[in-house]
């Protein structure tokens, strides 16, 4: 089972849409592994967001992502990675087909709503931010027979 990490951004939480976001992931058969409401510092945003240091907008991300609390999760299912950034969308909301999150929910370019790890390293560098190993949780929902690939069976 692979591992992603999402964050509903201070828009999604403003907005209160974190219900409706956090279900998109539970219909296509992923699980919440762990979750947590915080507030991002300038430091921890400044980690998290190191790899766009020097960017034009890497402080608009920064003041943009502090603005208010967030919600950080732990995704886990099947090809979790590339299947939460399909369900994400385009990163920029007007570029996004709609059935996505970004698609129904956002238009702005800055204020677009989830952040999605990237690849497998980036996804264990973020969680690692996050949580420590013991708040990520193995187990098996009552589901995960069902989501599986017939060839995983």
């Amino acid at each position: 089972m692979e591992q992603t990490l999402i964050i509903l951004k201070p828009d999604c939480i403003q907005r209160r849409l974190v219900g409706r976001i956090i279900q998109r992931f539970e219909d296509k058969g992923l699980t919440v592994a762990a979750m947590k409401l915080m507030q991002f510092s300038k430091e921890l945003a400044e980690r998290h967001y190191a790899p766009h240091k020097g960017k034009t907008f890497y402080s608009r991300l920064i003041d943009y992502i502090t603005r208010g609390p967030v919600v950080v999760m732990v995704v886990r299912g099947f090809n979790a990675i590339s299947v939460c950034r399909k369900l994400l969308g385009a990163t920029f909301g007007s570029d996004a087909e709609p059935g996505t999150i970004r698609g129904d929910f956002a238009v702005s370019a800055t204020y677009n709503l989830v952040h999605g790890s990237d690849g497998p390293e980036s996804a264990r560098t973020e969680i690692g931010l996050y949580f420590r190993p013991d708040e990520v949780l193995d187990y098996e929902s009552a589901t995960d027979t069902w989501v599986k690939r017939a060839d995983e069976l």
